[in-house]
């Protein structure tokens, strides 16, 4: 319902590092009022300060979790932005029971409030995934789209529910619904991110990032008018295009050097950065982001530019006179619980085998950076097969597509006719499990059997019997060989 004249726009996670700049990036904008859901508990935190001395917002108290506060907050609004969740790294230390109370359950109320209002089909539902859906994709395998397998890493509780969660937006039933899955999004709080995630990242691993402003805009703008009908029922990626698509080792150049770190060789050591099991791509198809709803205003080389007025300028002198101090202290957080030398010192086989590949392929990791090989993945786009015909549009897929696809996936479509591409219909996985999914979720959204594609305990068994997903399992190295 419009708020006077303007539409009503419901934030969800409004208090992490991208729902803050939606919700400022709403205000000003004209003809929107903005909506958040808020828990009580939340109502001293910073962000929730600052927006409670701001016009134009309206505070709905509850929790994702609770169906009768999500009704109430979703009752009149036009638009939902559902970006609450827990997140990684916190959420992949927490309870898996309680990430998919928040993170599925708080999906599914938030798609049962809608089906409950009298417009529900006008209703726009954003719901923003992720990029760790789709998991590690080191090189030769590192250009990515929608319609790659669902494949969640180890520990990944944060990816398998917002892959979860994804499943119930695009079954729904809604009729204008969307997921779009961020990627590295750039925001002048990064230099704060420490703690055992720092060496889960490849260095030679690839991401094609994006601003938060721009990631902002993008949300500002699927709220106005003139959004194109066929945006609508879709999956997208979130990106800043070519000029956004770094190596790692890049991006540490130019995070490091804002910080004040001309060389962040001298700070971290080539075998204590993990070589897989962490999530990023280049991205084939996120120009069809932007040419549908246009976004891209913030560059990544506008965002290094602007990092350095956002770090303490002490911190930065420190880091520049004394990269051995610093050197020190990050050998140490590599040392403690949950860093990677720590699971090496300690025999853990498991976080070792998962980040490493094993224990003899961490020994072959050089310890000196003169002996590093720094990739160049290669710029030309190379997607994986999704066997079928996916240059085609929806309304053209045929029972013949859906067989071909079930087949290159090991199993088979059960269904001997096809209508709307959204409703559910009948497969069957590799391993003989039977379920109903839409082939709109299957075929574009890349999912495919629910009770094994969040399972990383089935994949073996799953990629010796289905092609489409042993393309990315168990996945190459982004390690470096002595050179």
């Amino acid at each position: 319902m419009m708020a006077g004249s303007r539409k009503l726009v419901l934030v969800t996670g409004a208090t992490g590092n991208m729902g803050r700049a939606v919700v400022d990036e709403l205000l000003g904008t004209p003809d929107m009022a903005v909506r958040v859901l808020v828990r009580s508990e939340e109502k001293n935190h910073p962000v929730i300060r600052r927006l409670r001395k701001k016009e134009g917002v309206d505070f709905a108290w509850g929790d994702l979790t609770d169906a009768a506060s999500v009704e109430r907050a979703v009752a009149g609004v036009d638009v939902v932005l559902h970006m609450g969740a827990l997140v990684s790294p916190l959420a992949d230390t927490l309870p898996p029971a309680l990430v998919e109370k928040v993170n599925v359950g708080g999906t599914r109320n938030v798609v049962e409030a809608i089906r409950r209002q009298p417009n529900a089909d006008a209703i726009r539902l954003v719901y923003i995934g992720t990029v760790a859906q789709t998991g590690s994709r080191n090189a030769p395998i590192h250009w990515g789209r929608t319609g790659d397998p669902i494949r969640v890493g180890y520990n990944g509780h944060y990816a398998a529910t917002k892959a979860k969660g994804e499943a119930v937006v695009a079954e729904s039933g809604l009729k204008h619904w969307v997921s779009i899955r961020q990627t590295g999004m750039a925001h002048f709080d990064l230099w704060r991110t420490s703690g055992p995630i720092m060496f889960h990242n490849p260095v030679n691993g690839v991401m094609e990032w994006s601003t938060m402003q721009d990631s902002a805009r993008l949300m500002a703008g699927v709220c106005k008018d003139g959004v194109p009908t066929r945006f609508w029922r879709h999956f997208y990626n979130i990106g800043g295009g070519v000029q956004a698509r770094l190596v790692n080792h890049q991006f540490l150049v130019k995070s490091m050097d804002a910080m004040g770190i001309r060389d962040f060789r001298k700070i971290l050591r080539p075998n204590w950065q993990a070589t897989r099991n962490f999530h990023g791509q280049w991205y084939i198809d996120s120009d069809r982001l932007e040419e549908l709803v246009p976004y891209r205003h913030f560059s990544l080389e506008a965002f290094f530019a602007e990092l350095p007025k956002h770090i303490p300028w002490a911190l930065r002198a420190f880091s520049r006179l004394f990269p051995g101090v610093i050197h020190k202290q990050i050998k140490r957080m590599s040392e403690a619980p949950g860093g990677s030398m720590h699971w090496i010192a300690t025999g853990d086989k498991i976080h070792t085998d998962a980040y490493f590949g094993s224990l003899e392929e961490w020994r072959k990791l050089p310890e000196s950076w003169d002996d590093f090989t720094f990739a160049d993945p290669s710029s030309t786009p190379a997607g994986l097969d999704h066997g079928y015909d996916d240059a085609k549009a929806k309304d053209q897929w045929t029972i013949a597509d859906l067989r071909q696809a079930a087949e290159f996936r090991g199993g088979r479509c059960h269904t001997t006719e096809l209508g709307d591409p959204y409703a559910p219909v009948d497969w069957e996985c590799s391993v003989g499990h039977r379920f109903a999914m839409s082939p709109n979720l299957y075929l574009a959204g890349g999912h495919w059997c629910p009770q094994c594609q969040t399972d990383i305990d089935q994949y073996e068994k799953a990629a010796a019997t289905n092609p489409f997903f042993a393309q990315v399992w168990p996945g190459p190295s982004a390690g470096s060989a002595v050179s």
